[in-house]
């Protein structure tokens, strides 16, 4: 009986290291991976290297930190892409006709969010899976493209234009800053409102959610929305970052995305998921991959390894959601 009534603590104690090496394992590997990096790289622990990361992620950051919600509340959105090519096309367009670059950024914010609407009204109310409906979108927002640019590239007339991404506050590009202020702004809206409840209820069963009276199909729109209008936001910064924006039906920009989300352990499934674990999934992977360049390993190599740690990332989402049921 001694023996028994021992074990028991033992068992549970085990558990509870385990529940936590799962629940913050994204913090103790990106945190490992930085050390590792800092000891045996050159170059990587300076802030030039470390402000020109945060730059460079500044877009991915924008888009995916909003993308957590849409896949928290059960939802995905491959039409992120899309959006991002086209929605700085409108906003050149307007900025050529009208010579405002707050107008311009506007008019591409206002497309993002025009598409996510649509996306989010057409699975709330016509009940069409979001994959499904957000891959066709994708298509048509990309063709949409087309049209606006007239198959060309499209520059500001305007220098200031690029002031939206790249003038420096404090050493760090308003690019940067705009990332960090929509991250915060994406993390208090989940962790600490109704809203947010909503959203991991509505993920979690929407129709429990629904009898316990949360307003489901208001929930799914609100979150597609959101995600749209963020993409429109990352792609306008990105325009401005490279003062043009090009036609295009490239898909890779959605893939980064679903990345950081998957890697920092928000579930496919929904219901569970954070949006620090996100900033932290796209720190991970910026990282990598900065240390990869660093130490000027192969691309083709470096796509096998992301690939790799993509895969663990939903393996080990699968374990940790097999162990709760």
């Amino acid at each position: 009986m001694a023996d028994a009534a021992v074990s028991v603590p033992s068992t549970s104690g085990a558990r509870h290291q385990l529940s936590v090496l799962a629940r913050f394992g994204i913090v103790w590997v990106t945190l490992a991976l930085f050390v590792v990096l800092a000891i045996t790289t050159d170059g990587f622990l300076t802030a030039p290297n470390l402000r020109n990361v945060l730059d460079q992620q500044a877009t991915l950051l924008i888009a995916a930190s909003v993308a957590t919600l849409t896949m928290i509340a059960g939802g995905f959105d491959v039409s992120i892409a899309a959006v991002a090519v086209v929605a700085p096309l409108v906003a050149l367009r307007v900025e050529n006709a009208t010579g405002s670059v707050v107008v311009a950024l506007i008019a591409g914010c206002a497309f993002g969010l025009a598409v996510g609407l649509a996306n989010g009204s057409i699975v709330a109310f016509a009940r069409i899976n979001s994959f499904i409906t957000t891959l066709a979108m994708s298509f048509i927002v990309f063709g949409l493209g087309y049209i606006v640019s007239e198959r060309s590239i499209l520059r500001p007339v305007s220098e200031n234009f690029r002031d939206i991404a790249r003038t420096r506050v404090l050493s760090l590009t308003t690019a940067t800053w705009i990332s960090l202020a929509v991250v915060a702004v994406a993390w208090v809206s989940l962790a600490g409102t109704r809203f947010g409840r909503h959203v991991y209820a509505t993920g979690g069963n929407a129709e429990a959610a629904r009898l316990a009276g949360v307003r489901t199909r208001r929930i799914v729109v609100s979150v597609f929305a959101l995600s749209g209008l963020a993409a429109g936001l990352a792609g306008v910064v990105a325009a401005s970052r490279t003062i043009s924006a090009t036609p295009s039906d490239d898909f890779s920009f959605v893939f980064g995305v679903i990345a950081a989300i998957v890697v920092g352990g928000t579930s496919i499934a929904g219901g569970t998921g954070a949006v620090w674990r996100t900033l932290l999934g796209a720190l991970f992977i910026a990282f990598m991959v900065n240390g990869f360049n660093l130490h000027q390993v192969d691309p083709i190599w470096q796509r096998v390894i992301q690939g790799v740690v993509i895969l663990v990332a939903v393996a080990a989402d699968a374990w940790s959601r097999s162990r709760r049921s």
